[in-house]
Formats: C-alpha cells, structure tokens, sequence
C-alpha cells in the first residue's frame, strides 16, 4: 500500500532459559512458529525435565512477569516474547536439583592396600617411571641441596646481631635499610629468620606475626625475610623530615 509501512518480524527469538531445576541461565534461539506444546518437547532436551511436569513463565528483558504461558496449543509468538526475554520453567514432578543433587551419587571408595596393588593407576606409573618422590635419587639430592641452603642460612644468621643496621635485598622487591630488630627461628615458618624495622613503611606489621610479638615497631615498618638477603653495615637512617623555613 502506498504510504504504507510494512513491519517484518524475525521469525527466530533468542530467550533466557531459567528453571528450578539447575541454578544455571542459558540462552536458546526458537521459532516464533512453534506451539508451546513443541517448545516444552526442545526443553526436555535442555533441561531434563519431562513436558508434562513443566510451567511455564514468561518475563521481559529486565526481568518483570509478563504472563504464564499455559496454553499448549498456542503459537509461541503468540506471546509477547522479544530478543532476551526470559522463560522460566518450573518442574512440578518434585524432582529439583535431581541432576544436581551429588548426595544421590552412589561414592566408588578404594582402600589404599587395594589402590597399591592396581597397575593402572597414577601411583603405579609414578613408580614405574620413578617421577616425584618415588625417584629416591632426585629425592636425596634435593633433600642435600635444602639441608645445604639451611646450613648457609644458619650460618647467615649468626653473622648477625639484633642492632645492627642493614640493608635488605629480596628479588623483585626495591632494596631497603632497615634495623635488625630479631634473629632466630619462628613459629610461622621453619628455618631461621631476621626480623626488621625498616626506615620507612615498607614492611607488614608491626613486629606480631600470627599473634606472637618478635619485637615492637610501628605498623608497616616491621618485616621478616631469610638471613642471606640481609647485609649488615653502615648503612644511616636517612633524614625523611623537612627542615623549618
């Protein structure tokens, strides 16, 4: 018609899909021109749940109810369904959460003298090919190299006296002057420590760690790091303040 104005409607529609039965939305594309009879029938293979048990709803773009959509022998764009609407299907069988409920699941549990004695495990081929600890060798080897990094620690930290001043060098860290404020073991980690005031806050604490008090600072002035990062020296405190004008 002349004048006139022709409005062309895509036959395809992408909708939200919610349901009670899985906490999961996902996106489905239908044909307007499929009855809802039909569209519960494309559910079932979506969501598991038989036609017969399912309700349907329908809501817009943000989510506000439109209508219920129990008519089976209507036309699916007989409803107001748009681009990202939402269908929400409630399964009346009783069975929620059925494909997700892992407390139906019957548990497979294998004693470990069985497990031992599988040739097809992970352990088994861990101990065939002698990977991880099970190759004694390597084992042994980096047991010596770890006990050697300690003895150097240990002699590291003897070099070194609560007072000293100091300068800290950790990889990847800006290097700091601080003063030794601790020196031995801790509770929170093994091996030996040296315990720190920096001269500015770049620390983490204020000398408690996990609720044991090594030494005192203020906040963010007091860290912990391994002996062999610390070299004792002249090293000043730097004046941070401003002289009076």
């Amino acid at each position: 018609m002349d004048g006139g104005v022709e409005v062309v409607t895509n036959p395809i529609v992408n909708v939200r899909l919610t349901s009670t039965i899985s906490s999961f939305e996902v996106q489905r594309r239908f044909n307007r021109g499929i009855s809802i009879a039909e569209l519960k029938g494309k559910l079932e293979m979506v969501l598991g749940a038989s036609p017969s048990s399912m309700d349907l709803e329908l809501f817009s773009v943000s989510d506000k109810f439109l209508q219920k959509m129990d008519d089976n022998e209507a036309l699916l764009g007989s409803y107001h369904v748009d681009d990202d609407c939402r269908i929400h299907v409630t399964d009346t069988s009783g069975q929620v959460n059925e494909f997700t409920d892992v407390s139906k699941v019957e548990k497979f549990e294998l004693s470990q003298e069985s497990y031992e004695k599988r040739t097809d495990s992970a352990r088994s081929f861990m101990k065939k090919h002698r990977v991880g600890h099970f190759n004694e060798e390597e084992m042994a080897k980096k047991k010596a190299e770890t006990a050697a990094r300690e003895e150097e620690q240990r002699v590291a930290a003897d070099a070194i006296s609560v007072g000293n001043r100091c300068k800290v060098q950790v990889p990847r860290q800006p290097t700091k002057l601080g003063t030794v404020m601790y020196v031995g073991t801790t509770d929170f980690k093994p091996g030996y420590w040296v315990g720190l005031k920096y001269d500015e806050p770049m620390g983490k604490h204020d000398g408690i760690v996990e609720g044991k008090q090594y030494f005192q600072c203020e906040n963010k002035y007091g860290g912990f790091v391994k002996p062999l990062s610390v070299t004792v020296g002249d090293f000043p405190e730097e004046d941070y303040g401003v002289d009076e004008m």
